[in-house]
């Protein structure tokens, strides 16, 4: 059996719609659109690592976390567990596409068209079935 690796991915949300990023091509999974996030560094909670995978990957600083759901998923080269985590950009703060192709805010209803990685999109019904307040419709 494999290591599973800890990653999170940040619902967030700001007026209604969420924050997605598009992997670039020749990543792992490039061109799939997925939550904002990262792997797990030793030591640090899921909150944390969210907090700061924002901060690298988009320059914005993210308030109001909390743990919403998390899935094991099996890819053919690794398994991963990705943590969902509610949060919303901190007053004033704009994403930058740093790490991304593209980034774009999508109203729940638009996000299943998507092309999702696959473990992203196996916590779409969590996301599209409601949310907790500040975060989203």
């Amino acid at each position: 059996m494999r290591k599973t690796i800890e990653v999170v991915g940040g619902i967030i949300g700001r007026d209604g719609k969420y924050l997605l990023g598009r992997r670039p091509p020749g990543k792992s999974q490039g061109g799939h659109w997925e939550f904002i996030g990262g792997k797990i560094e030793p030591g640090e909670t899921p909150e944390q690592a969210l907090v700061r995978e924002c901060r690298e990957e988009l320059a914005l600083d993210v308030v109001n976390t909390c743990i919403r759901t998390s899935v094991v998923h099996e890819y053919d080269d690794r398994t991963i567990r990705l943590t969902l985590i509610d949060c919303e950009p901190a007053p004033g703060a704009e994403p930058a596409a740093l790490e991304h192709s593209e980034l774009g805010w999508f109203a729940a209803e638009e996000m299943d068209a998507l092309d999702f990685c696959a473990a992203d999109r196996e916590l779409l019904p969590v996301v599209l079935g409601g949310s907790r307040g500040g975060a989203g419709p």
